[in-house]
């Protein structure tokens, strides 16, 4: 009794076997991998392109003088802002009201900056970034000052 439910599964298992054996048409040649997008180099943007601030306005702020009087509020570190908010501006916890004030690098360099309330991590701008020296892939820790 076994042996009778035991062969048509050998018989279905041997079929698939010889399925090709049958076959009039030939078979379909495998698919190709379909194509990945490639980004042409006209798609590329430069920091320089989201940089509107001019040569004068950076210079104004890199040599704005320091305020012997000025509030030192804190250290944070900073990533990168919004690339399309122009000016030279801090968002920071350390902020509690809009205002003036400068940012300072471990290596002595800073640059005048809008103080602006925020939450969360530091963020500053692409134009103070780039006024700094600064790789825009870095995470520097600076020294905010209020005026």
């Amino acid at each position: 009794m076994r042996v009778i439910l035991i062969l048509p599964v050998i018989a279905l298992a041997g079929c698939a076997q010889l399925s090709d054996t049958f076959r009039r048409t030939p078979a379909a040649e495998p698919a190709t991998a379909a194509p990945t997008a490639t980004f042409g180099a006209g798609a590329a943007r430069t920091a320089e392109s989201y940089d509107l601030t001019s040569e004068a306005e950076r210079q104004r702020a890199v040599s704005a003088p320091v305020d012997a009087g000025a509030e030192r509020l804190g250290q944070v570190i900073v990533s990168l802002g919004n690339a399309a908010e122009p000016g030279f501006w801090l968002r920071s916890s350390l902020v509690d009201q809009a205002g003036r004030g400068r940012v300072e690098t471990a290596d002595g360099q800073s640059v005048a900056v809008d103080l602006l309330p925020g939450a969360g991590s530091a963020q500053l701008s692409l134009a103070a970034y780039r006024a700094l020296g600064l790789s825009l892939t870095a995470l520097p820790q600076v020294t905010v000052f209020g005026d």
